[in-house]
């Protein structure tokens, strides 16, 4: 099957080309049949020499493309990204590649193999192992997933995770059903309306590396925003 892996980025000029030459060296060695897999860079609004980067790489490496998203937003930069895509798999990971690198190898075998139609990554589970975390990101994450599952009644034990893929088939009907947001919380969208729909899901507990120097999540303003992004996909399903 093929797949398409989309990064999406915001004013990352100082280690996209490092980490993107890192995930393709990477696909390359496990996936060598041309033309298999695509790496998305997906730029949403960077005002740095992010986009000339990402415009280099796409001409100097096989199977980079480029997408340009002038307004800011992850969901959107995803949306584009999927809308344009061609591949049986769409998904994505955050440049900062947290999520260890061998887990794409599970996630596209769920895929491919074993007829999952969406695999999430999990910090959450048990056999996880998170490193370098601090305790106020861990308990406003587990805070913040403990109120999905009170408030939207889910069963999914990661939501926020930035490592998600899933057949491209099944991504219309998610969009229908509500995950439409442009910023971060369409990640967790993505879960939520799958498990509405009672999609095959496959949680993956991940080794997840946080680089808290490079995020750019403000916690109190992605929070409130979080919780009137909650209510609203709620009222989709009274």
């Amino acid at each position: 099957m093929t797949f398409d892996v989309t990064i999406p980025v915001l004013d990352e000029e100082a280690t996209l080309e490092r980490q993107v030459c890192l995930l393709h060296g990477f696909l390359s060695e496990y996936f060598p049949v041309v033309g298999q897999w695509r790496i998305v860079i997906a730029d949403n609004g960077s005002r740095d020499a992010t986009a000339a980067i990402g415009r280099r790489l796409c001409n100097e490496l096989p199977g980079v493309a480029f997408v340009q998203v002038p307004e800011r937003g992850v969901g959107l930069a995803l949306k584009t990204s999927w809308g344009q895509s061609q591949a049986d798999i769409v998904g994505y990971m955050d440049l900062d590649l947290a999520t260890d690198l061998p887990h794409f190898l599970e996630a596209y075998d769920a895929i491919a193999r074993q007829g999952y139609d969406l695999v999430y990554a999990t910090r959450l589970h048990p056999r996880a192992q998170v490193i370098g975390r601090t305790l106020k990101r861990e308990v406003v994450s587990r805070a913040f997933n403990l109120l999905l599952r009170m408030y939207l009644g889910v069963r999914f034990s990661d939501g926020m995770c930035g490592f998600k893929f899933l057949k491209r088939s099944v991504y219309h009907q998610l969009y229908e059903r509500g995950a439409r947001n442009n910023g971060w919380f369409f990640s967790t969208e993505l879960l939520v309306t799958a498990e509405w729909l009672g999609l095959k899901m496959y949680e993956l507990p991940v080794k997840w590396t946080d680089d808290a120097a490079s995020s750019k999540v403000r916690i109190v303003p992605l929070a409130k925003r979080y919780w009137n992004d909650i209510r609203a996909l709620r009222q989709l399903r009274s």
